[in-house]
């Protein structure tokens, strides 16, 4: 089922599921999904699906409505896009879709080898290595998470969902969902990076590498 994974700057707000035709976003409490922020539209803009593609809409809003960093009035969503609504970020994945048009034909092999993930310091319990196999597979504290981390400073604090790391046809991404907290080889995670054999991802006081087997 296709979602909206909101954030407001670096924080986890929540997950909404995209189980009707159609959601209106924006400030007043008569959308489907409301943002209490004055900087957003009272109608902003709209999420809707067409012939098996979900759009967003801007409408005619103050601040305007941007895909993947770029303005637009019109745009189709893809897997992993994210939608940027003044300080708000949503993250769209439709895993049933993208496993669809992914689908390998029936004498093709598929494109990307076998992504892995290694546990090299801190554990948070007794795996110490992880298999990419779902389109998208969350590092996080949270029951949806699929690699957990252990939170780093004196009183253990850290997001329920730090990062999700996506799978097309090219490879596999790395995506912020709390932009700044996981770091990507040594440096902060605030974009989506494509990942590479033997990359470093650390989230809390928890290293993990990244591989591929062929």
């Amino acid at each position: 089922m296709p979602k909206l994974m909101i954030k407001f700057e670096a924080a986890f707000i929540k997950e909404v599921k995209l189980d009707k035709p159609a959601f209106t976003l924006g400030r007043k409490p008569d959308n489907d999904i409301a943002l209490d922020n004055a900087a957003v539209s009272g109608h902003h803009c709209k999420f809707y699906e067409s012939g098996g593609t979900w759009f967003v809409e801007d409408l005619n809003s103050t601040n305007g409505t941007f895909v993947n960093g770029k303005k637009t009035l019109k745009a189709g969503l893809k897997q992993g896009d994210s939608v940027t609504i003044v300080k708000y970020s949503l993250l769209f994945t439709d895993e049933s879709a993208a496993a669809k048009a992914d689908a390998p034909l029936p004498q093709q092999k598929a494109k990307t080898a076998q992504g892995n993930i290694e546990v090299m310091e801190n554990p948070a319990d007794e795996r110490k290595e992880f298999e990419l196999t779902a389109l998208s597979t969350y590092i996080g504290k949270s029951a949806q998470a699929s690699i957990p981390y252990k939170a780093g400073g004196l009183f253990g604090g850290g997001p329920e969902l730090a990062a999700v790391i996506t799978m097309r046809p090219e490879g596999y991404y790395l995506n912020p969902i709390k932009e700044g907290y996981a770091k990507y080889n040594g440096g902060p995670l605030n974009e989506k990076v494509m990942l590479k054999d033997d990359d470093v991802i650390e989230v809390g006081s928890t290293r993990f590498r990244f591989f591929l087997k062929k």
